[in-house]
Order: C-alpha cells, then structure tokens, then sequence
C-alpha cells in the first residue's frame, strides 16, 4: 500500500506529542493497518460522491449506478 519511503516521509513530517522512536518495519505495519482500516469507508464516501455528481448529470443513469454498486 505505502512504500517504506513514503511512510517515514509521513511519520517525519507529522508533529505528534511526545517523540517516538519506531522501528521503519513497525512504522510500515501501522500505516497500512490505518490505510487497510479506512479502506473501506474512503470507497464507500467516494461512491456516495460518485453517484451524486451522476444523478446531476442524468437521474436515470445514477439509479442504475446505484443499483449495480449495492450488488457488487
């Protein structure tokens, strides 16, 4: 999901509270559990959008988006 480069990127540009010292794998391991978390819920809200945006362009076409995404 995230390269070792782009998470310590993240981590060294993130002002958090108290200074940590994690291990690059352990840094690795939580990004993507946070990203494999979110996963989810991120595809569903772009999804809403997604189908919004259609049905101001065309009612009929959002509908049968919306059907085929809540069978799929």
């Amino acid at each position: 999901m995230l390269t070792k480069e782009e998470v310590t990127t993240v981590f060294m540009n993130t002002p958090l509270e108290e200074n940590y010292n994690f291990l690059q794998e352990d840094l690795v391991k939580l990004a993507n559990a946070f990203v494999a978390s979110a996963k989810k819920k991120i595809a569903l809200e772009e999804r809403t959008e997604c189908i919004k945006f259609v049905r101001s362009l065309n009612t009929h076409v959002a509908k049968a988006l919306e059907e085929k995404r809540a069978h799929s």
